[in-house]
């Protein structure tokens, strides 16, 4: 009788996870995304085919729902027009949650991270710590929030010997600029920064924590409240089933695992 009971909780746990009529019927839901933010999406170099945290996330969350996931690949600068339009139903693909994208899409919540510091291995030693970054060259993406981050961290810490920042097109120019030494150190997010000092073995070296907190999210249209809600629903069955921590191990994403997905906890 307890074996019927947890089999009947979890049939009506999984049934109460319900799509929008539309989407139940396609049975599909068009996920957008750009394939370049290793371990979180790229092209696996020796297959060509779609790899990285968000895609697996993004497999499981379908087979939990029942639906087939459409990948889009497009460009960051299409993202929000996307969902907009409604030429996809979701974005995928390493967004951060920010509150100034709430007015065109909500974000269901699902790993947490914040930028974070690194050299050259070859300089470690001039800094011990994130202090010795005071009146230094940093350089990081300026499509990203970690230029205004590293200015409020500076201005906190450094007092009269400000930060230098440099922006740079990108997480991967930052690096080009780092290896360079036109910059003396770069900033990214803490949830790729691991995977890009493995691909590069005695390249970088991180300096200190993460000095700010951000939260990536699946975004969604803001009208679309109905699969706003099964998608948060997934993704916690997702980490009450074990897949979620599973796939955090897979990719060494242990550090930004959350214990419950959140709807635009992003500031």
């Amino acid at each position: 009788m307890v074996a019927a009971a947890l089999v009947c909780a979890t049939t009506v746990s999984a049934m109460a996870i319900e799509l929008p009529p539309d989407i139940a019927k396609r049975g599909s839901i068009k996920v957008a995304v750009v394939p370049n933010y290793p371990p979180m999406e790229f092209r696996d170099p020796a297959t060509n085919a779609l790899s990285g945290f968000d895609i697996d996330l993004g497999e499981a969350l379908g087979r939990k729902l029942g639906v087939k996931i459409e990948w889009q690949e497009t460009s960051f600068a299409e993202f929000m027009p996307s969902i907009s339009t409604g030429r996809v139903d979701a974005i995928l693909s390493g967004f951060t949650d920010y509150a100034s994208r709430h007015e065109i899409a909500s974000f269901v919540d699902y790993l947490r991270s914040g930028p974070k510091f690194f050299v050259q291995q070859s300089r470690a030693a001039e800094f011990k710590d994130m202090a010795a970054l005071c009146g230094k060259k940093v350089g990081a993406s300026r499509r990203t929030m970690f230029p205004a981050e590293i200015a409020a961290w500076s201005e906190k810490n450094c007092g009269s010997n400000p930060i230098q920042f440099v922006g740079t097109d990108g997480s991967a120019d930052a690096r080009t600029q780092l290896r360079q030494g036109r910059i003396d150190a770069a900033v990214q997010g803490n949830e790729t920064l691991p995977y890009i000092i493995d691909l590069e073995p005695g390249t970088y070296a991180p300096v200190g924590d993460p000095f700010a907190t951000q939260f990536t999210g699946i975004a969604l249209p803001v009208k679309e409240k109905a699969l706003q809600q099964a998608m948060m629903e997934a993704v916690d069955a997702l980490i009450a089933d074990g897949t979620y921590r599973a796939l955090l191990a897979k990719w060494k994403l242990n550090d930004n695992g959350i214990e419950k997905a959140t709807i635009n906890a992003g500031q």
